[in-house]
């Protein structure tokens, strides 16, 4: 492992191309006037910025901390379809979800998203029977024209080769299903570096302390930067409120009478340590419309989730011991004990779902986007699911664009125009990646470990070639961060030049799985933070 005595020199080298300072995006952004201000850097306001840029508008885009350090950040890492609101006869719902997730997995993302095969094992005594899974699996996977093969039923026999760890005990039969998985945080930082590219600024870290005013339009906001503390301002002729479930918060900051016009659901999740390989992910029914996942993911094993309201302050959100015990007795459905042990964990996380407001159950809510006008003229949108972001951006630009007076603009390119599967940066074959990684160690170098080529290939795509080429000019960033990953030093210096991390958390739980992974002791935190040091304004 790295030395601290060694971390001086891992500054030194930054990334090439790094981007404009803190201070300089500062006074970038209190100087110019912005068409719109994205106030939110959940991927719900960061596919908003990605299209509005493209579209030709200037962009700002800020966040009070890191982008998708809240909600974005705290999902399941799937995308797809949506099985469950079959049952309800959301039929087209469910076709528009698989088209988008295919989009992402095959054009958009395909360097960063992986195809994953989902047992549902059916019980003597369970709430579904073979007949009807089997069904539904047929189903669903037509309304993908099969593109991830044809759902069917699987012996528990056959499954079980696949999953070692699954409960055959008055196990009856298998259905067979496939959707796609992916790393929540890399996609959102991607997504963030095309909007970038496209030409939006961008500044995470930076707090919105009260909103702009012309007459009684919202036109900016007054903002802190959340590191040192400089005050600085964004003006702007439209203000687009994304932050997830702190919306209303801000829509009292435009109106200290706006009603409530959300409601939150929590959804925690564990990670553990995988016993062995898993090939397939368990998607287990609870009850009628509940089901608990188990999911491979980063070779680790991703239990969840929970779904109750919650009313407390959204930055308190954590779990529990009754989110624990809860998952794991849900996960013992379908999950031998040895997996399921507490020594296993090395990990939890909890997120809001952001819903509309209402009555009812939360599990049984429509995870739908919704989009009002407060009465200073700010937009503010929330709510919807990870597989369709890129379909919510298209959507909140096409209601900007059509608002009464154009507050936009009439002259911008119209969403319709844009290119329908722009791909996000590094875009490339993640195989090839990895292949080329592990030859271009031969030559220049000493052999990358299979392990840090994979992982590089499938979090960066073609990117991973900017950071093995600083691996391989500076040897100690070739070092990894830990015995027990395979992320490499120079993601480090990549993070802080590249992908605008500032913190230790930034690094260690968003551009790296280092803190999934249970790794992220006080003294490779420090070693982090000596790195961030290097370049902070």
């Amino acid at each position: 492992m790295t030395t601290l005595q060694h971390v001086p020199s891992l500054g030194t080298h930054p990334a090439v191309g790094s981007d404009p300072s803190r201070a300089e995006t500062r006074e970038q952004l209190n100087r110019a006037t912005y068409d719109l201000l994205v106030i939110g850097g959940g991927i719900l306001g960061i596919s908003t910025a990605w299209h509005a840029a493209q579209t030709g508008l200037r962009v700002a885009l800020v966040d009070a901390g890191d982008f998708a350090g809240a909600t974005s950040s705290a999902s399941s890492k799937l995308l797809h379809g949506g099985l469950r609101y079959l049952q309800t006869g959301a039929v087209k719902l469910v076709a528009e979800n698989h088209f988008e997730r295919r989009a992402v997995s095959r054009q958009v993302a395909p360097h960063l998203a992986n195809p994953l095969t989902f047992y549902l094992p059916v019980y003597k005594g369970g709430p579904h029977g073979a007949a009807k899974l089997g069904a539904g699996v047929f189903a669903y996977s037509a309304l993908s024209a099969f593109g991830d093969g044809v759902g069917h039923l699987l012996s528990p026999a056959k499954a079980v080769q696949d999953v070692p760890e699954l409960r055959t005990e008055n196990l009856k039969a298998v259905a067979v299903y496939g959707d796609d998985q992916m790393n929540d945080s890399r996609m959102a930082i991607m997504t963030v570096r095309a909007a970038v590219e496209s030409g939006a600024v961008v500044l995470n870290h930076a707090k919105v302390t009260g909103l702009r005013f012309t007459g009684t339009r919202v036109t900016g906001a007054e903002l802190r930067d959340g590191l040192d503390g400089t005050e600085f301002g964004v003006n702007a002729r439209l203000v687009l409120n994304a932050t997830g479930p702190w919306v209303d918060h801000l829509r009292r900051m435009e109106n200290p009478h706006a009603a409530p016009s959300i409601r939150l659901s929590k959804g925690a999740h564990l990670v553990l340590k995988r016993n062995a390989p898993w090939k397939a992910a368990l998607a287990t029914p609870i009850d009628k419309y509940r089901i608990t996942f188990a999911l491979p993911w980063e070779d680790m094993l991703v239990l969840g989730t929970t779904d109750e309201e919650y009313e407390g302050d959204p930055a308190d959100v954590a779990v529990n011991e009754k989110d624990v015990t809860q998952i794991l007795d849900e996960a013992a459905f379908s999950v031998r004990d040895e997996q399921l042990s507490r020594d296993l964990i090395t990990y939890s996380y909890a997120g809001l779902r952001v819903l509309p407001g209402g009555p009812g159950d939360t599990s049984k809510a429509k995870r739908e986007t919704v989009v009002s006008e407060g009465s200073g003229g700010m937009l503010s949108v929330a709510g919807g699911k990870w597989t369709t972001f890129r379909h919510i951006g298209r959507t909140v630009m096409n209601k900007l664009a059509a608002l009464p007076g154009h507050p936009l603009g009439e002259g911008i390119e119209p969403v319709s125009d844009l290119p329908s599967k722009l791909p996000l940066p590094g875009v490339a074959n993640p195989h090839a990646v990895e292949h080329r990684l592990l030859m271009d160690g031969d030559a220049n170098g000493p052999r990358m470990a299979q392990d840090t080529a994979h992982h590089l290939a499938t979090h960066y795509g073609s990117l991973a070639f900017d950071i093995a080429r600083l691996a391989n000019e500076n040897p100690e960033l070739a070092e990894r961060l830990s015995p027990e990953a395979p992320e490499i030093w120079a993601q480090v210096v990549y993070a802080r030049d590249r992908e605008w991390a500032q913190t230790p958390d930034d690094v260690l739980r968003r551009r790296t799985t280092l803190t999934i992974r249970g790794l992220s002791d006080d003294a490779l935190r420090e070693r982090v933070a000596k790195v961030l040091s290097e370049r902070r304004n």
